[in-house]
C-alpha cells in the first residue's frame, strides 16, 4: 500500500526536537516512510510529536510500534465537549466543565516539591482558579495573561469557589479539534504520563495521524460486506472512532471495527478447520467390537444418560468417518465425561489401536488411572500410568511395552510427550483440561504417529457459546448437560466470616453423620506469603476447633509424595477435614466429601467457585457449598456470590462470569494459536455481532472455499497479515 501526501503538507513540529535541522530530518524520514511502506511498517518514532524516547515508552507500555498500532489504540470512553458553559452555571455535580475565557494573572505558592502554580480565569460571569503542580515553567511560557483560551477539566468545589487541576487548555482556533463534540480519552500508564504521553497527548498524536498527514487507509472488507446496512468504510470508521461527530457515527464506527475484528477471527478459524478436514485423513475406526460390547453389556456401572448416549454416537460417527476427529467435550464436574471418553477408547482398541489420556496434574492422572482400572474389571486390556514421578525401573519396563503395542491404554501427564515415549499405533488421544497445555506441547503427540490420532478434548469448565465460538470455533463441540441419576444438586449458601460458631456447629453435625469436609483458601500469586500464612493459620484454627477429628493440609508447595499422602489420608477416610488451596480444583473424586467451605470467597472468580463446588455432590447424600466472605463487599462481588447461591448451571454461571468480568485475556487463547487480543470487540457484549460475523464468514467460504476469486483477494491479503504463522497451530486441536 502507498500512502499519498500533499506536496505542501504543513509539518506539525515535534516539541522534543532541539533544532530546526533535526526537525527537518525527522520530517523527511517520516514522509519517506509513509511514501514507501505500508502503514503497519511505518515506525511510530517518525510520527511528528513522538521521537525515540517516546517511541520506546509506547512500545513497552502500549505495544505501539507502528502508525497502524496507533490507529488501533482505541479510546476507552468519550466526553461530550460540544457545549460551552458559563462559570456562573457551575455546580458541584458536574464531572467535567468546558469554558472559554481569559487568564487575569498567575501566582506561585509553596517551595520545592510542594510548589504550585495558580491562575485566575474569568469569562465575565465569574472567576475560577486553575492549578498546576508540574511543568510550571512550561505553563507560564505557553499561556499568556489576557489571551483567550478554551479550558476543560474536572471542577473541584471549595465552599462557593471552584478550581480545576491541570486543565486542558487550547486556543479558540483549535475548537474543531478539541471541542467538536465527543472527545476521546485513552488509557495511559504512569510511565507514559512521565513521558508526557497522557490521554491528551495520545489524542493529539491521533489527530496528527488522521488529519495533518493526508494518507489513504486501505480497505479490508470486500464490496459485498461494505454494502450491508450501516457499514462504514474503514477510513470513515477509523476517523469516527477517534473523533466522532455524533453518537450515531460513533456507534456505526464501533460496529464496523468490531465486525472487522470478529469477522477475521472467525474466517481464520473456519478456513483452518476446513483445510484440516480436507488435508488430514483420520484413522478409520468403523468396528465396534468385543471390548466395547463386553464392557457395555457386562460392566457398565450405571445406565448412560441421554446426553452421554448422544455424545457417544457423535464420537462413533467421527471416528468412523475417515477424517480426523477433533471434538471438544464439555460437561460439568461429575457429569460422566470420563466414562464417555473410556467408551471412545474402547472403540479405538476394537480397531487395533492404542489410546491415551493426558491430564494436567499427577493427581488427576492418578484419578483417571484408578477410575479406568476399576471400569476394566477383569477385561484383557493392559493399562499403565506414566507421570514425571514414575521410577526409572518401571519406565524401563513399560516404554518397550508401549512401543510394541502390548500396553493398550496409557494414562499420563506431560511425561507422555517425552521423546522416549513411542506408541505402536496411537488411535485416540484424550486431553483433559486442554487450556492447561500449550499448543506446542499438544503438537508433540502428533509426531508420534504416521497418521494423526483422533483427538477428544475434555473440559469441566463451562464455556459460554460466544467464547467457545472464538476459542474452539474450529472444533466440533459435544455437551453433556445432564447429571447421572441419583445426584442431588449442591445446596449453596453465603455466610459472613463473623458467624464462625454456627458454621463449626454445622460442620460437626455433618462429620458426626460420617461425612467429610473440604476447606479451601485462596492462593493469589501477588500475595503468596500472606495467603500461605492464612492457610496455615486456618488449618491451625480448624485443628483447635475440631480436636477430636483428623485435619490434614494440601498446597502446591508440598512435595508430590507429601501431597499424595495427605490426599490419600483424606480419600481413605482417615482424615475428616482437608484444608487446601485450589490445588484440589481438579483432583481426587471422594463421594463421601459432602461439604465444601470456600474461605475468602470474594477473591475467587465465578468459574473457579463453580469448579470448587463440583468437588462435592459426588455421592447420593445431600451436599453443601458454603461461601464465606468478609462483610464489606463491592456490588460486583455481591452479585457474583448471589449468582452462585441461586444457580447450579455451569453454563449460566459462565455466561454471567463473562458479562461481569469481560473476556479478559481469554484464558488459553495464546495457547490456541490464534493470538486473540481483542482491541475493541467484547465477547461478553457483542455476541450478536460475533454470530453475524461467523455467518458471513461461513457464507463466503461456502461459495469460495479457497478464497480464490478476485473479489476475495482482499480477504486473503488481510488473513495473511493478521494470522501468518511459521507453523499452522490451528491444525492442532
Amino acid at each position: 500500500m502507498k500512502i499519498f501526501l500533499h506536496e505542501n503538507e504543513e509539518y506539525l513540529s515535534d516539541k522534543g526536537a532541539q533544532s530546526d535541522g533535526r526537525r527537518l530530518r525527522r520530517k523527511n524520514r517520516c514522509l519517506q516512510d509513509m511514501e514507501q511502506k505500508e502503514l503497519s511498517a511505518c515506525g511510530i518514532m517518525y510520527l511528528p510529536g513522538v521521537g525515540p524516547k517516546k517511541a520506546e515508552a509506547l512500545r513497552q507500555e502500549a505495544d505501539i510500534v507502528s502508525y497502524e498500532d496507533m490507529l488501533y489504540y482505541f479510546p476507552y470512553r468519550y466526553v461530550d465537549r460540544s457545549r460551552f458553559y458559563r462559570i456562573s452555571e457551575m455546580d458541584g455535580s458536574m464531572p467535567y466543565i468546558q469554558l472559554k475565557g481569559r487568564i487575569t494573572h498567575f501566582e506561585t505558592a509553596g517551595e520545592l516539591r510542594s510548589k504550585r502554580l495558580t491562575a485566575r480565569f474569568t469569562d465575565g460571569s465569574g472567576v475560577i482558579e486553575l492549578v498546576w503542580f508540574k511543568g510550571l515553567k512550561y505553563v507560564t511560557d505557553k499561556y499568556k495573561v489576557g489571551q483567550e483560551y478554551i479550558v476543560f477539566g474536572k471542577p473541584t468545589a471549595f465552599g462557593r469557589s471552584y478550581s480545576i487541576v491541570h486543565p486542558d487548555m487550547d486556543s479558540p482556533e483549535d475548537v474543531r479539534q478539541v471541542a467538536g463534540g465527543l472527545t476521546p480519552f485513552y488509557n495511559t500508564t504512569e510511565r507514559m504520563k512521565q513521558m508526557f504521553l497522557h490521554s491528551r497527548a495520545i489524542r493529539n498524536l491521533q489527530y496528527t495521524l488522521l488529519t495533518e498527514l493526508n494518507w489513504t487507509l486501505p480497505e479490508t472488507l470486500p464490496a459485498r460486506l461494505l454494502a450491508q446496512p450501516g457499514m462504514l468504510s474503514r477510513s470513515e470508521a477509523m476517523r469516527h472512532i477517534h473523533f466522532p461527530e455524533s453518537n450515531a457515527l460513533l456507534s456505526q464506527a464501533q460496529l464496523r471495527l468490531k465486525f472487522d475484528e470478529l469477522f477475521y477471527i472467525q474466517l481464520n478459524i473456519l478456513l483452518t478447520a476446513r483445510i484440516r478436514q480436507q488435508k488430514l485423513k483420520g484413522l478409520v475406526c468403523t468396528r465396534v467390537g468385543e471390548f466395547f460390547h463386553t464392557f457395555y453389556g457386562q460392566h457398565l456401572p450405571f445406565n448412560l444418560t441421554d446426553a452421554q448416549k448422544r455424545v457417544v454416537r457423535e464420537i462413533r460417527a467421527d471416528m468412523g468417518s475417515g477424517r480426523q476427529m477433533n471434538r471438544l467435550l464439555q460437561g460439568d464436574v461429575g457429569s460422566g465425561k470420563t466414562l464417555v471418553a473410556f467408551l471412545a477408547m474402547l472403540i479405538a482398541l476394537d480397531n487395533g489401536y492404542q489410546a491415551c489420556i493426558m491430564a494436567p496434574t499427577e493427581i488427576l492422572a492418578q484419578q483417571h488411572y484408578a477410575t479406568i482400572r476399576e471400569l476394566l474389571h477383569d477385561m484383557d486390556i493392559r493399562i499403565t500410568l506414566l507421570t514425571g514421578s514414575t521410577k526409572k525401573r518401571v519406565r524401563d519396563d513399560i516404554l518397550p511395552a508401549i512401543a510394541a503395542g502390548d500396553i493398550r491404554i496409557i494414562i499420563g501427564t506431560h511425561a507422555l510427550l517425552e521423546d522416549t515415549v513411542v506408541f505402536a499405533s496411537l488411535g485416540l488421544a484424550v486431553i483433559d483440561e486442554q487450556h492447561r497445555f500449550g499448543v506446542a506441547q499438544r503438537s508433540r503427540l502428533w509426531v508420534k504417529n504416521k497418521t494423526v490420532p483422533h483427538v477428544l478434548i475434555m473440559t469441566a469448565t463451562p464455556i459460554p457459546r460466544t467464547l467457545a465460538m472464538t476459542l474452539y470455533g474450529d472444533l466440533d463441540v459435544s455437551v453433556i448437560d445432564e447429571l447421572p441419576p441419583g445426584r442431588k444438586p449442591v445446596k449453596t449458601v453465603h455466610r459472613f466470616d463473623n458467624k464462625r460458631a454456627a458454621l463449626f456447629a454445622f460442620l460437626r453435625d455433618e462429620i458426626r453423620r460420617g461425612r467429610q469436609v473440604y476447606v479451601v483458601y485462596p492462593l493469589i500469586e501477588e500475595s503468596e506469603k500472606l495467603d500461605f500464612k492464612n492457610l496455615e493459620e486456618g488449618c491451625k484454627t480448624f485443628r483447635e476447633a475440631f480436636p477430636e477429628y483428623c485435619v490434614c493440609m494440601v498446597h502446591g508447595r508440598m512435595k508430590p509424595q507429601e501431597k499424595e499422602a495427605a490426599m490419600q489420608q483424606f480419600a481413605s477416610g482417615q482424615a475428616q477435614i482437608l484444608v487446601a488451596t485450589t490445588v484440589i480444583e481438579v483432583g481426587v473424586n471422594i463421594p463421601n466429601a459432602s461439604v465444601m467451605v470456600i474461605e475468602s470467597a470474594e477473591r475467587f472468580g465465578l468459574s473457579q467457585l463453580h469448579q470448587l463446588r463440583g468437588r462435592v455432590g459426588r455421592g447420593a447424600e445431600q451436599s453443601y457449598c458454603i461461601l464465606v466472605s468478609s462483610y464489606k463487599l463491592s456490588d460486583e462481588t455481591r452479585k457474583r456470590l448471589e449468582i452462585m447461591v441461586s444457580s447450579n448451571d455451569g453454563f449460566k454461571i459462565a455466561e454471567a462470569d463473562l458479562r461481569l468480568r469481560g473476556h479478559g485475556d481469554l484464558e488459553g487463547t495464546q495457547q490456541s494459536g490464534y493470538g486473540l487480543f481483542l482491541k475493541i470487540a467484547s465477547l461478553a457484549a457483542d455476541g450478536q455481532i460475533l454470530q453475524y460475523a461467523r455467518s458471513m464468514a461461513e457464507r463466503i467460504l461456502d461459495e469460495d472455499p479457497q478464497l480464490q476469486s478476485p473479489e476475495n483477494a482482499i480477504l486473503r491479503h488481510r488473513l495473511k497479515t493478521l494470522f501468518d504463522r511459521k507453523m499452522s497451530w490451528g491444525l492442532i486441536s
